[in-house]
C-alpha cells in the first residue's frame, strides 16, 4: 500500500508459519535497536557492526546517537509498538515520500538476518511483506493505540485479558512497564526517544486521561468494534 508523506498507519507482521520472532531478552532489546537506528533517512551499511562497541545504550535512560551517523533525519515517525512472541504491531507516521516502506524493509531485512544468523536458521522469518492499514480519523487513531498498547499487552498478563481487565489498575500499571511496549511513555514512566507523543499527547493530555480512555474502551469490550474487528488470526 503506498501511503502519503504525512499520513499515519497501522503496521504488523507475523512470525512465518506463527512461529516466534524473539527467542530471548536480547532479541527484543534488538527490536528497539531496529527501531531507533534504523529509523534514518541515509543508509548506513552494517549499522550495528558499526555501533558494537560506540552504542551503550540503556533503554531506561537514552539511547544515543553518535555523531558519524550525522544529523538524525527519521523516515518516519513511531507513535506505538508493541512486540509479541511472534508478532509487532507499529503506529507509524510517514515523514519523507516511501518511508514507511523504506523503514519496514530495513527492518525487516535486520531481524531475519540477526535471526537467521544466531540461531542458524535459513528462510523467511516473517509470514510475508509486512502488513498495512491507513489511519485516517483520530477516532481510530485513538482506540488503535489502546488496541496495541493495553490491549496486546493485557492478553500476556498472568490470568490473560479477562483477568487483566478486572484487575485494570493493577494490569495497567504492569504493562507500562514493559520496556517492549510504549505504553511506559504515555504513562509517565519512561521517555524513549523511539516514540514521538506529540500527536496522542494533544489527544489525551495527561496520563490520566489516557488511561480513563483505555479502561472504558476495555471495560465496554467495544474496541474489537471500533477497529472494524481488527485482530491478527
Amino acid at each position: 500500500m503506498k501511503f502519503e508523506i504525512g499520513s499515519y498507519a497501522h503496521i504488523y507482521n507475523r512470525g512465518n508459519h506463527r512461529q516466534p520472532i524473539i527467542r530471548d531478552a536480547k532479541d527484543k532489546w534488538h527490536f528497539l535497536r531496529i527501531l531507533y537506528y534504523i529509523n534514518h533517512q541515509r543508509p548506513i551499511p552494517n549499522i550495528f557492526r558499526e555501533l558494537k562497541e560506540l552504542s551503550k545504550s540503556d533503554f531506561n535512560n537514552r539511547f544515543e546517537w553518535p555523531e558519524m551517523l550525522g544529523t538524525r533525519l527519521p523516515l518516519v515517525k513511531i507513535l506505538s509498538f508493541k512486540l509479541r512472541e511472534n508478532h509487532f504491531h507499529l503506529i507509524l507516521k510517514q515523514e519523507i515520500d516511501d518511508g514507511i516502506r523504506i523503514f519496514m524493509q530495513r527492518a525487516g531485512i535486520a531481524m531475519a538476518k540477526r535471526f537467521n544468523e544466531k540461531y542458524q536458521e535459513v528462510g523467511a522469518l516473517f509470514q510475508g511483506r509486512y502488513k498495512g492499514k491507513l489511519v485516517e480519523k483520530d477516532d481510530y487513531l485513538m482506540h488503535l493505540s489502546v488496541y496495541i498498547q493495553v490491549k496486546n499487552a493485557f492478553e500476556e498478563y498472568p490470568g490473560g485479558l479477562e483477568r487483566a481487565t478486572q484487575e485494570f489498575d493493577k494490569a495497567y500499571e504492569w504493562a507500562s512497564k514493559d520496556p517492549y511496549n510504549s505504553l511506559g511513555d504515555y504513562t509517565g514512566n519512561r521517555n524513549s526517544p523511539i516514540i514521538s507523543k506529540d500527536v496522542l499527547k494533544q489527544m489525551f493530555p495527561t496520563p490520566y486521561s489516557y488511561k480513563e480512555f483505555a479502561k472504558q474502551c476495555l471495560l465496554s469490550a467495544n474496541l474489537d468494534d471500533k477497529l472494524d474487528k481488527l485482530r491478527i488470526d
